[in-house]
């Protein structure tokens, strides 16, 4: 276990040394021995890259959080994709605000920032608020002036690109925005589609030494309000990772998450045994139970109207993703091979050809 994330005298304390000599041991929670060398990275759909990147670098032996960080970099770095990083589409007032976390597992630690404005990789500043800090959550200026302490600078993040979608929005702007009428059922039906523009990356490893670590960054809903937080930063929702259970995260819709806890459901799901594909569809399950409680969130047949996807990896290295309705990718490697994967899911999409015929 790597030395540079134990400042906080992890070892040094009794529950150190006994967490320490269960990862020796190679067991997991239900004490299943694991091969030393089973190596797995998985993200969301539009990871595949970093997937690559990841286990590329899980080879070399690097730390796993060095690891799925270098992976999500990538996407934070491209401007072609609209949801993380530079090219991230912008909130209402035509601003790129980013959510990032990142989870540790062998120390159990973490940390996160919000509604960061001109730092392109809000994941590596995460990773600071983590190793720098004695808090796990930096939000707005306060996590601005962190980063350029810590030497990054600031630039627009806005593309050519995500501002001509931005434009395009404003002049047409109509009911579909966040503000909510006096009474919510009042609002259109429309209002409720609006929330499959988002976009979000999460990415999470297990080493050859069966630790764990995770990172979901992104630039959330586009046209949010300014200021919105969604599930990526918050540790428990976004993100969660259990050096004894197994590591889960999540992309979709991030209010829904929150209110739920969801990576946290998934990883106590695979702490009582159940595999990464069943934790993430029982975390779902839940969350579709309780969405029935916000009726202007379900569509006519009472299921959400939005997506929802969550992607984990257990202490023996099975992994398995699940989203809210049928269609969903998730990107694996394996040790063997990189590709995406379907995702099991809790719906099935409607055939929109049958339904116009």
């Amino acid at each position: 276990m790597s030395n540079k994330y134990s400042r906080r005298d992890f070892i040094k304390t009794g529950i150190g040394v006994s967490a320490a000599a269960v990862l020796s041991s190679g067991k997991n929670l239900i004490g299943t021995q694991r091969n030393v060398g089973e190596m797995c990275v998985v993200a969301s759909g539009n990871g595949l890259r970093a997937t690559e990147k990841a286990m590329e670098l899980l080879k070399q032996e690097k730390d796993p959080l060095d690891a799925v960080i270098a992976g999500v970099n990538i996407v934070e770095d491209d401007p072609e994709d609209r949801s993380v990083g530079y090219g991230g589409l912008p909130n209402e007032e035509g601003v790129v605000e980013l959510d990032s976390s990142v989870m540790h597992g062998p120390t159990h630690n973490g940390g996160a920032v919000a509604s960061l404005r001109n730092i392109k990789n809000p994941s590596k500043v995460a990773k600071l608020v983590m190793e720098r800090t004695d808090h796990a959550l930096l939000v707005g200026e306060g996590a601005l002036r962190f980063a350029k302490a810590h030497g990054f600078k600031e630039e627009n993040l806005l593309t050519d690109r995500a501002r001509e979608r931005w434009l395009s929005r404003k002049e047409r702007l109509s009911d579909r925005d966040f503000w909510f009428p006096p009474r919510p059922e009042e609002a259109e039906g429309e209002f409720a589609s609006f929330f499959e523009f988002h976009g979000t990356i999460n990415c999470c490893a297990i080493d050859a030494h069966a630790n764990l670590a995770g990172v979901t960054t992104t630039s959330g809903f586009f046209f949010k309000i300014p200021g919105r937080v969604g599930d990526s930063p918050i540790i428990g929702a976004g993100l969660f990772v259990d050096n004894d259970v197994g590591a889960a995260g999540s992309t979709g819709r991030g209010e829904a998450n929150i209110l739920n806890c969801g990576s946290f459901l998934v990883v106590n799901f695979m702490g009582m045994g159940s595999s990464p594909e069943e934790a993430c569809l029982k975390a779902l399950k839940k969350i579709a139970e309780k969405t029935k409680c916000q009726p202007h969130l379900l569509n006519d047949e009472g299921r959400p109207r939005f997506g929802l996807q969550f992607y984990a990896i257990n202490k023996k290295g099975e992994f398995g993703g699940a989203s809210m309705w049928s269609g969903g990718q998730f990107a694996v490697h394996d040790g063997k091979e990189n590709k995406l994967r379907p995702c099991a899911y809790l719906f099935k999409r409607p055939d929109k050809s049958k339904k116009n015929s």
